[in-house]
């Protein structure tokens, strides 16, 4: 094991106080911090120590790709690190957003010559369990709990769109094309309509609060087509390919696929392109968004995922208890999220403080987790 620098990302609607006070520095940050990446990503790949200076992960997998990734993993997914854990931490909403699958990411990519849709060949399916108490809106929910909530707002131009969700889910895309399609103009007239409503009840007062920030935006309404979750620390929720969602506020430990492919449909003033999102959204109800945690060993749980690309694990080591021993082959990033932690993969041994992360390579044996704290523990799904 060695330590690993991660890269903040200083999205818009970041933190200034949750990456900062985990990893120790001054409250608030300068700026907003969005997201620290612990991963091979070439938008923003962390780095490892070599000689005193910071070498980039990605050039360390390049030169040395069976030693760092192994050959199960190089002959399944190349010189490339397959997965990307991040810190995120959300002041303000994301925006709407959908990941294309692994082929729809490939043809994607080979059509996209100005890569405006599809920055590389690869899918991005997504997994995010709650540090802080969190709060996202993702995957449709039952298209007749959308209509009567768009319903209540009285706004008579909305009624072709309510008659879309009382289809079922067989309207639901056309619900949706409706909304993103709305022309320009009439916008911010159609947001307005829906503040100045009498509709009470949860969908009404996160339609508002939505409309504060982008009050000519029908992304506004096209959230309560979606899940409204709130997760309680340890919950997670997974998202595949197609499935439309945003996440609003709080802090989370993220696993993805390593990809950066994001198809836009509202809540942003960022690039929204309606026709491709529609291509990829997958539009089915999908029951059940949250996934609890499952115990694997005494201490540790993991949140099953169908993908290959990844798997997380947390550990839980209490001070006087036994080491935990976790035989989790390949390249590990392992995540200090409280606590002191001795770490170790039989090559070397590192000692992990708060916001502190380390790498193993596939060389490594077991990893072996000391001391006292909590851990998060990203590895190949193949591993």
């Amino acid at each position: 094991m060695e330590l690993l620098q991660g890269r903040i990302r200083d999205y818009a609607w970041g933190s200034r106080t949750a990456i900062a006070e985990l990893q120790g520095r001054p409250v608030p940050s300068e700026g907003p911090e969005a997201e620290l990446w612990l991963g091979a990503h070439p938008g923003a790949p962390a780095t490892v120590d070599r000689d005193g200076a910071p070498v980039d992960l990605t050039d360390l997998l390049v030169a040395e790709p069976e030693s760092w990734l192994g050959e199960r993993l190089v002959g399944r997914f190349g010189t490339r690190l397959p997965f990307l854990l991040k810190v995120l931490a959300a002041d303000a909403p994301l925006s709407l957003q959908a990941h294309p699958d692994a082929e729809q990411a490939r043809a994607g990519h080979a059509a996209d010559v100005e890569r405006v849709n599809y920055v590389d060949p690869f899918h991005k399916p997504e997994l995010l369990v709650a540090l802080s108490p969190f709060e996202a809106l993702c995957g449709f929910r039952d298209p007749a709990e959308s209509a009567a909530a768009i319903a209540a707002f009285g706004v008579p131009v909305l009624e072709p769109v309510v008659a879309a969700l009382r289809a079922g889910p067989a309207g639901l895309r056309e619900a949706v094309r409706l909304l993103l399609s709305w022309p320009e103009a009439e916008r911010p007239g159609l947001v307005a309509a829906v503040l100045s409503a009498e509709a009470g009840g949860p969908d009404a007062v996160l339609a508002r609060a939505l409309a504060v920030d982008y009050p000519a935006d029908p992304g506004v309404l096209v959230a309560l087509l979606l899940h409204h979750v709130r997760l309680a620390p340890g919950e997670a929720i997974w998202m595949p390919a197609g499935n439309l969602h945003a996440y609003l506020r709080g802090t989370g430990v993220e696993i993805m696929a390593a990809s950066d492919n994001v198809l836009r449909g509202g809540l942003t003033p960022k690039r929204v392109d309606v026709d491709e999102l529609l291509k990829v959204l997958r539009f089915e109800v999908l029951d059940q968004p949250v996934v609890p945690p499952v115990e694997v060993a005494p201490g540790v749980v993991t949140w099953p995922v169908p993908v290959d690309d990844f798997a997380l694990h947390r550990v839980l080591v209490d001070a006087g208890a036994p080491e935990v021993r976790l035989a989790l082959p390949g390249p590990r990033v392992v995540l200090c999220r409280a606590g002191k932690l001795l770490v170790d993969d039989g090559v070397g041994t590192v000692t992990l403080g708060p916001g502190q992360a380390a790498i193993g390579t596939a060389a490594g044996g077991p990893l072996v987790v000391g001391g006292a704290g909590e851990a998060y523990v990203a590895t190949c799904g193949l591993c």
